[in-house]
C-alpha cells in the first residue's frame, strides 16, 4: 500500500475525499488543503487519471526536523535518490514555507538540490541535471514550523493542466475549481446545462468530462512519475485504455446536451476549440449572444441546469453595469428558466444579492487569493411574469421626483438638475442628471449601519435607477463621497478625458463625470449664475475662485464688458477657457490668471464692478500661503474685496458651510451692506436642501 497525499483549494477538501474513496482510496484524512490517503499502485494511478478535484498527488518519503540548513540538508540526503531516479533524469526542487533558520525559498530549495546531487556523487555516480521547466522528476518540500515534509509529485504539471485549454478567456477557471462547482451545483448528468457567460467553456467543458465518463487526465502528455524508478508502464497503460474505453462509451450513451454563450465572438471560437481538444465539441453548443438576449434553448417542459461564473468588479466604476447585468439576469432566468436549477459560483456575494432570489444552498471556496461562494437557486414555474420591483420606495419616490422635474428642467432649459437628494433616509444619495447620463453619489453611511447592508442598499439603488429612467449600464457614473473640508472637487481620479457639453439657460458648458470628484458643474449654483449674467451687462466682471469658469460663461453672455477668471488650478483653468470659447467668449476682454486668489486679492489694485466669490468652507492647500476658514476669514476677504470693488459695484458672495453667520456688526464697521438672497438662488431641485450654500449680496454703504 502507498500512502498519498492529494492537495486541493481550500474549501474542497471534503468534496476530494468523497471522490478519492468513490475511486476505491481507504484511510481518507482531510486536512486543510488536501488529504492523506491510501491505495495500491492500480488506486495510485487511477487517482491520477481520474480526480478532477485534485491539484498534485504527492508520494511523501519522510519528514525531518529542521533547526539549522544543515538539518534540511542531512534530512534529504538521507533518502535514497538514487533509488529513486537515474542520472540520465532531470529534476526540480518545489521548496514552499519559511522558518527562523531558512528565511528564503529559494535558499530552501538550493540546500534540497545539493543534498539529492549530493547523493548521487557520493556513489560515483553521475549528477543529474536540474530542469526547472518539464523535469522528469519533481520533488516537493513543504516547510511547516521546524517539520519539513519531503514528497515526490507524481503529477508533474498541475492537475488542473488537463492539455484540452490552449486558450482562455480574461478571468480563467482552474479545471479542478471548475469542476467542483459543477459537482455542487445540483446538475444531475443526463441533463442539460446551460452557461449563458461561459468564456472559454471550462464549466461547460467539466461538465461534458463528467457527463461522458471521461478521466480529466487522459489528454495530458507528461507526467510526474514517468521518471521514478518504480513507475510500472505496463499497469499505467492498463489504466489508460480502461479510460479511453469509457471514454468513447459515455460519449456515444449520455443524454446530456450543453449550452454557452458570450458577448464575444472571438472567445466563442476559442471555447469551441477547446471542446475540440476536448473530444466533445459535439456535445456542446457555443453561440456569440449578449445574456440580456438569453432564453431557454429546449423545448417547452425540458428542465436542466443554469450554471456560470459571471464577471463582478474591483473597481467602484464597473459597478453599475454588474448591478444591472445581475438584476436583468434574475429577470430573465425567472422569465424563461422556470423549474430550471440556477447556480452561480462569484466573489461577490452582494452582486449575487441583485438577482432577487432566494439560495437553497451555499458553497464557499477559494478562487486563487479571492474568497468566493456558490449558490443555488431553485427557479419557481413563472405563473403570472411578474417581478418583484427592486428598492420599492425608493423607485416609486424616484419615478415622482422626475415626473414634477422634468417638465419643470425642459421649460427652464436645463438639462443638468438634480433628481434625489437623500429623500429617504434609508437611501443616502444623490441622483443628478446631465443630458442622457445620471451621476450617483452615495453619501458615507453612518457607522451604525452594517458596511454589507450599506452596500446592498446602493446595489439596489443603482438597479432601481437604472429601471425607473430606463438608462444603459454605461450611462450612470458611481461616485462615493465623504463629507470632506475644503474645495472636494480639486480631488482627481481618473484620465479618461470624457468631455461632453450640456446646455444651462442660454449657456453652453462642458462636463466631464469620470476624471473628478466633482463634474465641473455646481448643480446648486444655476440660478445664482443665471443672475449675475442679468446683472453684468456693460460691467468688468471678476469671477474668484472661479473653479470651471462657469459663471464667467454667463456674465459674458450678460454682456459683460470683460471678465477675469481666477482659480488656483491650471487644470480648472483650461478647463474655463474652453467653457468660454464654446460659448464665442474670446479675446482680450476675457481674461484667465492662474494665482492663490486670496494673495492676488491682497496684492491686486484693479477696479471691478461686479465679482462673484464662492470661497472652500476650508483649505490649508500647500500651494497657499496660509490656511482659510471661512466663517473665520471672511471680514477679511471683504475688507480686500471692497477695496477692488467700484462705488456703484456689487459682490455676489456665495458658501456651502452650514450654519455660517455673515459678521453683520463687523461689515457695518468696513462700511458694507449686506442682503442675503439665499432663498433667491435655490432652485426647484434643491427644495429639500435648503441649506447646500447660502448667498448675499454686499454692496457700499450708501449705494444709492
Amino acid at each position: 500500500m502507498n500512502s498519498l497525499f492529494a492537495s486541493t483549494a481550500r474549501g474542497l477538501e471534503e468534496l476530494l475525499k468523497s471522490e478519492l474513496e468513490a475511486l476505491g482510496a481507504e484511510g481518507c484524512q482531510v486536512v486543510q488543503g488536501g488529504v492523506h490517503f491510501q491505495g495500491d499502485d492500480r488506486l495510485m494511478y487511477q487517482s491520477l487519471m481520474w480526480s478532477r478535484l485534485a491539484s498534485r498527488i504527492l508520494l511523501p518519503l519522510t519528514e525531518c526536523g529542521v533547526y539549522s540548513d544543515l538539518d534540511l540538508y542531512l534530512g534529504v540526503q538521507a533518502i535514497d535518490w538514487p533509488a529513486m531516479f537515474g542520472s540520465d533524469k532531470t529534476f526540480a526542487v518545489h521548496f514552499s514555507g519559511l522558518n527562523e533558520v531558512i528565511r528564503n525559498s529559494q535558499y530552501g530549495a538550493l540546500k534540497v538540490k545539493d543534498a539529492i546531487v549530493d547523493s548521487f556523487t557520493r556513489k560515483n555516480l553521475p549528477r543529474p541535471d536540474v530542469d526547472r521547466e518539464q523535469p522528469d522528476i519533481r520533488v516537493n518540500v513543504w516547510l511547516n514550523k521546524d517539520t519539513a515534509s519531503i514528497a515526490l509529485d507524481l503529477s508533474g504539471e498541475g492537475l488542473h493542466q488537463r492539455g484540452y485549454r490552449q486558450q482562455t478567456g480574461m478571468a480563467p477557471l482552474k479545471e479542478n475549481l471548475a469542476a467542483a462547482i459543477v459537482l455542487r451545483s445540483g446538475w444531475q448528468a443526463g441533463t442539460p446545462m446551460v452557461d449563458p457567460m461561459c468564456g472559454s467553456g471550462t464549466l461547460l467543458i467539466e461538465a461534458a468530462m463528467i457527463a461522458s465518463d471521461r478521466a480529466p487526465g487522459l489528454h495530458r502528455t507528461h507526467w510526474g512519475f514517468t521518471g521514478w524508478s518504480k513507475f510500472d508502464e505496463a499497469l499505467w497503460r492498463e489504466v489508460t485504455s480502461e479510460a479511453k474505453v469509457r471514454a468513447r462509451r459515455g460519449l456515444q450513451e449520455t443524454t446530456s446536451r450543453f449550452y454557452g454563450y458570450d458577448n464575444d465572438s472571438r472567445v466563442i471560437e476559442r471555447a469551441r476549440v477547446n471542446a475540440r481538444r476536448a473530444g466533445l465539441a459535439e456535445l456542446i453548443s457555443f453561440t456569440a449572444q449578449d445574456v440580456l438576449k438569453l432564453t431557454n434553448p429546449l423545448a417547452e417542459g425540458a428542465t436542466g441546469t443554469v450554471l456560470s461564473n459571471p464577471p463582478y468588479g474591483e473597481r467602484l466604476e464597473s459597478e453599475p453595469a454588474l448591478i444591472a447585468l445581475h438584476s436583468q439576469l434574475g429577470r430573465i432566468m425567472k422569465q424563461h428558466f422556470g423549474g430550471w436549477n440556477l447556480s452561480l459560483f462569484s466573489a461577490s456575494p452582494e452582486l449575487l444579492s441583485c438577482l432577487q432570489l432566494r439560495a437553497e444552498r451555499q458553497f464557499k471556496a477559494k478562487n486563487g487569493p479571492l474568497d468566493c461562494v456558490q449558490k443555488n437557486y431553485q427557479l419557481a414555474v413563472n405563473t403570472n411574469g411578474g417581478v418583484a420591483q427592486i428598492a420599492e420606495d425608493y423607485a416609486n419616490r424616484l419615478r415622482k421626483n422626475l415626473k414634477k422635474l422634468e417638465k419643470w428642467a425642459r421649460q427652464e432649459g436645463i438639462e443638468c438638475y438634480r433628481v434625489y437628494d437623500a429623500d429617504l433616509p434609508d437611501y443616502n444619495v444623490a441622483v443628478d442628471r446631465y443630458g442622457e447620463w445620471v451621476v450617483v453619489q452615495e453619501y458615507a453611511p453612518p457607522k451604525t449601519i452594517e458596511p454589507t447592508k450599506a452596500r446592498q442598499r446602493l446595489f439596489d439603488v443603482i438597479a432601481a435607477t437604472l429601471s425607473v429612467l430606463d438608462l444603459p449600464a454605461n450611462r450612470l457614473v458611481l461616485k462615493t463621497r465623504e463629507r470632506q473640508k475644503g474645495k472636494s472637487q480639486y480631488q482627481k481620479l481618473g484620465e479618461k478625458g470624457d468631455f461632453f457639453e450640456v446646455s444651462e439657460f442660454n449657456a453652453k458648458l462642458w462636463v466631464n463625470l469620470t476624471d473628478y470628484l466633482d463634474t465641473g458643474l455646481f448643480l446648486d449654483h444655476r440660478v445664482a449664475r443665471k443672475m449675475l449674467g442679468q446683472m453684468s451687462k456693460g460691467k468688468d466682471f471678476l469671477n474668484l475662485f472661479a473653479y470651471t469658469g462657469s459663471a464667467s460663461v454667463h456674465a459674458g453672455l450678460g454682456g459683460a464688458k470683460s471678465t477675469t477668471t481666477v482659480d488656483m488650478s491650471r487644470t480648472y483653468l483650461e478647463w474655463a477657457e474652453r467653457n468660454l470659447r464654446l460659448n464665442g467668449l474670446t479675446g482680450r476682454q476675457h481674461r484667465l490668471m492662474q494665482a492663490d486668489c486670496l494673495s492676488w486679492l491682497r496684492e491686486s489694485d484693479e477696479q471691478f464692478d461686479l465679482i462673484f466669490i464662492d470661497p472652500p468652507t476650508f483649505s490649508n492647500s500647500k500651494r497657499m500661503e496660509e490656511s482659510f476658514d471661512v466663517q473665520r476669514d471672511h471680514l477679511l476677504l471683504m475688507k480686500d474685496l471692497k477695496r477692488l470693488l467700484r462705488h456703484h459695484g456689487t459682490i455676489m458672495f456665495s458658501n456651502n458651510k452650514r450654519g455660517f453667520k455673515m459678521d453683520l456688526e463687523g461689515l457695518a464697521e468696513l462700511k458694507l451692506n449686506a442682503q442675503e438672497i439665499t432663498a433667491k438662488t435655490q432652485s426647484q431641485d434643491f427644495a429639500r436642501n435648503r441649506q447646500i450654500h447660502n448667498c448675499w449680496l454686499i454692496t457700499h454703504a450708501g449705494k444709492e
